[in-house]
């Protein structure tokens, strides 16, 4: 199997022996309780899977400074994000344990305990560096933008032992996986060239044909759509409609033992290129060997270029930083030419007439009003679901 980024086995941080787990966690009872962010509770969940090896915890100060300008931690590790734990305030001391409490969970359980090794304060000047470097942008209408402003200055940097998943592994136990999970299921159904799909949407005609391009073009022996089932920005469709949407696809309309129908723990940054960056990294730490980047990955609004995502993997930070490969997909449209769907790039005889093309306020709009879309955008046992969601929620 292709390697873990940055070592050579996976560094989960989960305490996966239960006595442990549970003496650990009565200790953690006795300790500081902080209630974290929900972004760095998804990155104690990220930790706890194995998903950012070879990393031990959260960042400081040093790293997170030395990743907004190299995307290499001061250590030299090759990460394009910086891991943090940002608070609003601190009343504890380095050196202490302290017992992170989780905020999307009610009651606040410990999902963590952190070694705290440093406390460090960002300046303006440096938590802007480190947003602009990020997500491109200062603009506090860009949801991520906003998401990491709102989380606090104090770096709070050190090792971590992570208790739980949070609320994936209980609201989506069908679906969620760590990476060491899934690297277990790619072993057992003798897979070894594995591309993976990132979703954060339903997957329409299009999303299942670019999946079936990558798997035929990478000769691989199956598939992974994993999907995000963490926070979103208002007005994305929730989790759980998603999964069951593209749960029916698969069973329709992909070969049988195909495709793993997977997810992960994490909230979305909407940070276009360099996420596009950290999303290959930690597909790598699950088994993939390929992974589809496609137009405006982990993109919003109109804050990214259609293909920055994948023109940063030309950058020189980027040579040989990852082992993974990079599958390139273009704009995909059913063809009434071909009768099919095809990338665009593929038709070069093709007028914007020669396309069925929908776009997402329209596909919505037909979906709210109880009325499929043509079945060239989307598949019909897919629009059903969206639109019982749509009219009944």
């Amino acid at each position: 199997m292709i390697r873990p980024h940055g070592a050579d086995a996976l560094n989960p941080l989960f305490i996966k022996d239960q006595a442990e787990r549970n003496a650990v966690l009565e200790q953690a009872k006795a300790l500081p309780q902080v209630c974290i962010s929900s972004a760095a509770a998804a990155n104690a969940v990220m930790l706890g899977g194995g998903y950012f090896t070879p990393l031990n915890g959260y960042m400081n100060k040093a790293d997170a400074m030395s990743i907004a300008r190299t995307m290499r931690t001061s250590a030299d590790i090759f990460f394009p994000v910086p891991v943090l734990n940002l608070l609003s305030e601190v009343s504890f001391s380095v050196g202490d344990k302290i017992a992170l409490t989780d905020p999307n969970v009610e009651g606040n359980p410990i999902i963590a305990v952190q070694t705290v090794r440093s406390i460090e304060l960002f300046s303006d000047d440096e938590l802007n560096e480190v947003a602009l470097a990020v997500f491109g942008t200062l603009d506090k209408e860009h949801p991520g933008v906003a998401a990491f402003y709102s989380q606090g200055k104090h770096i709070v940097a050190g090792d971590i032992e992570v208790l739980n998943f949070s609320y994936f592994e209980t609201e989506f136990a069908d679906t969620f996986r760590t990476a060491v999970q899934i690297r277990e299921q790619i072993q057992d159904a003798g897979w070894e060239k594995v591309v993976a799909f990132q979703t954060r949407n339903p997957m329409h005609r299009a999303h299942e044909e670019l999946c079936k391009m990558a798997m035929q073009a990478t000769d691989s022996d199956g598939c992974v759509v994993h999907m995000l089932l963490g926070k979103l920005k208002q007005g994305d469709i929730p989790a759980d409609v998603r999964d069951a949407s593209i749960r029916e696809m698969v069973k329709h309309y992909f070969p049988e033992n195909s495709v793993m129908v997977t997810g992960y723990g994490f909230d979305m940054l909407y940070a276009g290129p360099r996420e596009a960056v950290l999303h290959a990294l930690f597909r790598q730490n699950m088994g993939a060997t390929h992974f589809i980047i496609g137009r405006d990955h982990a993109g919003v609004g109109d804050y990214y270029g259609g293909f920055d995502a994948q023109a940063i993997f030309d950058t020189p930070e980027l040579d040989g930083a990852l082992e993974i490969e990079i599958f390139r997909a273009d704009h995909t449209a059913y063809s009434k030419k071909l009768n099919e769907v095809v990338m665009m790039r593929d038709a070069p005889d093709h007028e914007p007439e020669d396309y069925i093309l929908l776009s997402g306020t329209r596909m919505r709009e037909l979906l709210e009003n109880g009325i499929a879309p043509p079945a060239e955008i989307s598949r019909p046992e897919v629009a059903k679901i969206l639109m019982d969601y749509y009219q009944f929620s």
